[in-house]
């Protein structure tokens, strides 16, 4: 079970072993053969008006959490509490409401937006499903909305393809701002940005987040991006935890070999600092057939006898630092 990062924070969010494997169907009659282990037993907390970041490669897991924990994809097994009270039993009535406190920013600012709709439709959709307000209350809420994200509400009768990527996701950020969200999941919100535009989308998340007091599942490869946004940092690899530790302690203090081979990758805007690159060999392994023991042993520099046999289980190393890695207790 992972730790409070701040004993004195009310949690917002808790995920208690956390599995989404997607079934493998063959045949005539649909016979399972097997399972693609998306994400397979994860935990985090996240208290209210902070962002944890989650990284890890393509392919680990992260959005999957991030969908499964929003209902919009149905969970194996596990627990996802959002002020004390489990997602995964709620009734379909119980998760219209829950759908007015979580929301998601997804990662592509064109096809998440209905290139149909007017903007100002799309940011207010939301409102119109949930019955709130009357039209003229909605048209003034879109507006509001539009300032807010750094739009010129006179904009709200044109399309998506008339505004550019930066603008596009602003757009997204708006919609999800429409129902007074407590908790967001940001799916790598700035990935399919310009660099120069991806700080402004980040400066925005940062100031929205303290105006409005929003907790965020920030979910990114970039590391420097997370390190820029994040109160604590989770790393993933193949669907497992590697290592969870506050955002300063993580970044000067990596301790699992695959947090410091993704860290030894992130470059350095100064030609006198020298870094040594760790490379990984070969390619992260099939989700569907997962390595015996740790997953990352196949990979990892410094595997010994009991990596390819046995699942690490979690070691505190103190100040709320957590690592799976058999070095790690070795040590």
């Amino acid at each position: 079970m992972e730790l409070n990062a701040d004993a004195n924070a009310e949690l917002l969010i808790q995920v208690i072993d956390l599995v989404k494997h997607f079934p493998i169907i063959r045949g005539i009659i649909g016979r399972k053969v097997g399972a693609v282990k998306a994400v397979d037993g994860i935990s985090f907390e996240i208290p209210r008006g902070r962002t944890l970041g989650l990284v890890g490669e393509s392919g680990s897991g992260k959005t999957t959490v991030g969908r499964t924990i929003l209902r919009l994809m149905e969970p194996t097994k596990g627990q996802a509490l959002f002020e004390g009270k489990d997602v995964f039993k709620m009734r379909p009535s119980e998760l219209r409401l829950l759908r007015r406190d979580m929301q998601i920013i997804f990662q592509d600012p064109f096809g998440s937006l209905n290139p149909r709709f007017p903007v100002g439709d799309i940011i207010g959709e939301p409102l119109l499903v949930h019955g709130l307000g009357n039209r003229k209350e909605r048209q003034n809420r879109v507006s509001e909305l539009m300032e807010v994200v750094g739009l010129r509400p006179e904009y709200l009768r044109r399309y998506p393809h008339e505004f550019s990527g930066g603008q596009r996701q602003r757009i997204g950020i708006a919609r999800a701002l429409a129902m007074n969200p407590k908790f967001i999941v940001a799916d790598e919100p700035v990935s399919a940005l310009d660099v120069s535009i991806q700080s402004q989308v980040i400066n925005l998340l940062e100031e929205l987040q303290e105006k409005f007091n929003l907790t965020y599942l920030f979910i990114a490869h970039d590391l420097a991006v997370v390190r820029h946004v994040s109160d604590r940092v989770a790393v993933m690899y193949l669907g497992k935890m590697m290592e969870t530790a506050d955002n300063k302690d993580l970044f000067s203090n990596p301790l699992h070999p695959y947090t410091q081979a993704l860290l030894s990758a992130v470059p350095v805007p100064d030609p006198d600092v020298k870094k040594q690159r760790i490379i990984l060999q070969g390619d992260i392994p099939s989700p569907i057939n997962p390595p015996k023991g740790c997953v990352f042993h196949t990979r990892c520099r410094y595997r010994f006898e009991p990596c390819d046999k046995e699942k690490p289980e979690g070691i505190d190393v103190g100040s709320n630092h957590r690592v799976w890695c058999y070095l790690v207790a070795k040590q």
